[in-house]
């Protein structure tokens, strides 16, 4: 499994809900595509999600 560092994913802010919302969003949205298209995943969503918001390709935006 990979080390992941939650701080460096949260950009300073305190909550790390908002972290874990969009996580598990991002981790549904991909278990989705991956059933439209017939696909099996290698990787579970959520180890796809983490990583792909720890390279910055999504970004999580809260409401002030």
């Amino acid at each position: 499994m990979r080390e992941l560092s939650v701080d460096d994913m949260l950009n300073g802010k305190a909550n790390k809900y908002p972290l874990a919302v969009a996580v598990a969003k991002r981790a549904r949205q991909i278990t989705d595509e991956s059933l439209l298209r017939g696909e099996i995943l290698e990787e579970k969503a959520v180890n796809i999600a983490t990583e792909q918001l720890k390279e910055r390709k999504y970004k999580i935006v809260q409401p002030d």
